[in-house]
């Protein structure tokens, strides 16, 4: 499990208030129907936020995260994988999501992503972040371009739960990297990067020396300053690209 069952996200550096906070259920065009958490800003910044989750789905991890990007400007939508699967029910601690982790696809993941996409593209420009298995669908999805992503955010991306780009130039790409984190190793994210390259898809990754996986936790207080630094790679990075 990429984060313990009681963890939640750091708060950004610049706090707003939310206006509204709700779950959701989106159709994709396929047909699926996944849940979803919304949030919005009291005070928009002009850009949105698609969130992947890690493997655990729409846990209250990634539902309080929809909140914290509220309180940064952004209107978010936190997605769930497993409608397909699992049908629309709770994520919460006892959920067992190995079993729905193994039938996810890239395609399953493209479609929902793009319900959500298509959801908040009224808004402004959309992005879009993920967490271990959902930062390395975020840099993939964002990679191929023509999905309606201004850019894709993968926090620790384990790049074994997708294959290397094949199609570019596609919107740009962040990848924000613990540097004691084992799950991908560098010589995989050497070659994602050489395909990003072969294809002209901008991007950039930052390591922070010494992070585990999933650092991205507020209950790890000797990284709260590598969490602060992250956040404000985003906002930099959301802000340079919409």
């Amino acid at each position: 499990m990429c984060h313990s069952t009681d963890s939640r996200p750091p708060a950004p550096p610049v706090q707003g208030k939310v206006a509204s906070h709700e779950q959701i259920e989106l159709t994709a065009a396929d047909g699926n129907r996944f849940l979803a958490y919304r949030a919005v800003p009291e005070q928009p910044n002009g850009r949105a936020m698609v969130i992947l989750p890690d493997i655990r789905g729409l846990h209250p991890y990634y539902r309080d995260l929809a909140v914290r990007f509220a309180e940064a400007g952004f209107h978010a939508i936190a997605i769930d994988y497993f409608g397909r699967s699992a049908g629309v029910g709770d994520r919460s601690d006892d959920f067992a999501f190995m079993p729905h982790v193994e039938q996810l696809t890239t395609d399953h993941v493209r479609a929902d992503a793009r319900a959500a996409t298509e959801t908040l593209a009224e808004v402004g420009p959309v992005f879009i972040v993920g967490f271990c298995l959902g930062g390395a669908h975020a840099v993939r999805q964002a990679s191929e371009g023509g999905n309606g992503l201004a850019g894709g955010i993968g926090f620790y991306p384990t790049l074994r739960f997708v294959d290397d780009p094949s199609s570019g130039p596609g919107a740009p790409v962040l990848m924000l990297r613990g540097g004691a984190d084992t799950a991908t190793t560098p010589e995989r994210f050497a070659a994602f990067e050489a395909k990003l390259d072969e294809y002209g898809t901008a991007h950039e990754a930052v390591v922070f020396e010494g992070a585990p996986h999933s650092f991205f936790d507020r209950s790890y207080g000797e990284w709260a300053e590598t969490c602060q630094a992250a956040w404000q790679k985003i906002l930099d990075f959301t802000e340079r690209h919409a």
